[in-house]
Order: structure tokens, then C-alpha cells, then sequence
């Protein structure tokens, strides 16, 4: 176990270093392009285990491709992207002979954006509807509206207040002592 924190290591005599078998290249040593856009490509490594990751751009679909040393994590609009070009790329191979599937497609699209211009318009009318409502006035409605609320109140309260102590008044008749007998029974 000791031998591994010696710090001076024997060397014979006869060694030459020059006669180690080392390949000194850069590692980037293949200069490629994509329709005159040199592709990079990065090494690095990882702040926790030290591994080496590589990375090489892709001019092609303007995003990068992971080499080696690391997973890509999944990214959703990528699906979604792929799956649009395959829907155009199968749209235009429908339509690359059919000159009536070509005419639907081509409606269909009309019709889709007379929907959003539709449904812009309907947007923008009901933004400027909110515009013109102001934060004062907004205010001064609620305002009103809660002392409305505390009339209403104030006059339920009276109503019920007048009901109570000045309703029709029941005649009441008290019976005198006199009409009673000793055994507290009432005589006629």
C-alpha cells in the first residue's frame, strides 16, 4: 500500500522518453462544415465525477448532439417539431400528384386561418372593452355598490325594528284579583 505515495520513482538509466508511444493530436482535429457552418465540437468535464463529456453542435437542425459521457434529457418540443415536418413532409408527398388533394388542403388552410384571424378579432375587441374600464372607475362602482348594500341593510333593520315595537297593538285585558277564588280558580 506504501508504494503508491512514494514521490520519487526510479527511472533506470537507460530510459529515453522520447521512445514512449504518444499520439499528440488536438481533439479537434477534423474541421467539418454544413453549407459553410464549421460544426464545433466541445469536450468538458463534469464538476461531480470528473468524466469527460463531448458535444457537437448541428448546424443542420440548430440545436447540438451529445457524443459520449452524457444523456440527453428529454425535450418535448422536439417531438412536437418532428412530428409537424413528418406531417408536411406527408402532406407534401400527398399532394405532389392529386392536384384536387392539393385544392382541399388548400382550403382547409383558408378556412383554419379565417378561424384565428376570427378569433384575433374577437380578442382584440374584448381588450379594448377592458381597456376603457379604469381602475377609478372600477373603484367607484364597488364603492357604490357596498353602500347600497349597508342602505339595504339599514333598512331592513328599521322595518324589522318598527314590526317589532310598533305593530298593531293586542288588547290586552288583565284580570282584577277580585274574579278569583281561594283556591286561585277562576269564578264567573
Amino acid at each position: 500500500m506504501g508504494e503508491r505515495k512514494v514521490l520519487n520513482k526510479y527511472y533506470p538509466p537507460d530510459f529515453d522518453p522520447s521512445k514512449l508511444p504518444r499520439v499528440r493530436r488536438p481533439k479537434n482535429q477534423q474541421m467539418k462544415t454544413y453549407l459553410g457552418i464549421q460544426i464545433f465540437r466541445f469536450y468538458f468535464k463534469c464538476t461531480k465525477c470528473s468524466a469527460e463529456i463531448t458535444i457537437k453542435t448541428d448546424p443542420q437542425n440548430s440545436d447540438y448532439v451529445v457524443e459520449s459521457g452524457a444523456t440527453r434529457n428529454f425535450e418535448p418540443w422536439r417531438a412536437e417539431d418532428e412530428e409537424a415536418n413528418k406531417e408536411k413532409r406527408k402532406r407534401e408527398s400527398e399532394e405532389m400528384g392529386d392536384a384536387m388533394k392539393s385544392l382541399e388542403n388548400r382550403t382547409l388552410d383558408s378556412k383554419r386561418e379565417m378561424d384565428i384571424l376570427a378569433a384575433i378579432d374577437e380578442m382584440k375587441s374584448l381588450k379594448s372593452r377592458h381597456a376603457t374600464v379604469s381602475v377609478d372607475a372600477m373603484l367607484e362602482v364597488l364603492q357604490r355598490t357596498a353602500t347600497e348594500k349597508e342602505k339595504k341593510i339599514e333598512e331592513e333593520d328599521e322595518a324589522l325594528i318598527k314590526s317589532i315595537f310598533q305593530g298593531p297593538k293586542e288588547i290586552v285585558r288583565r284580570i282584577s284579583d277580585e274574579v278569583f277564588d281561594d283556591d286561585g280558580d277562576l269564578t264567573h
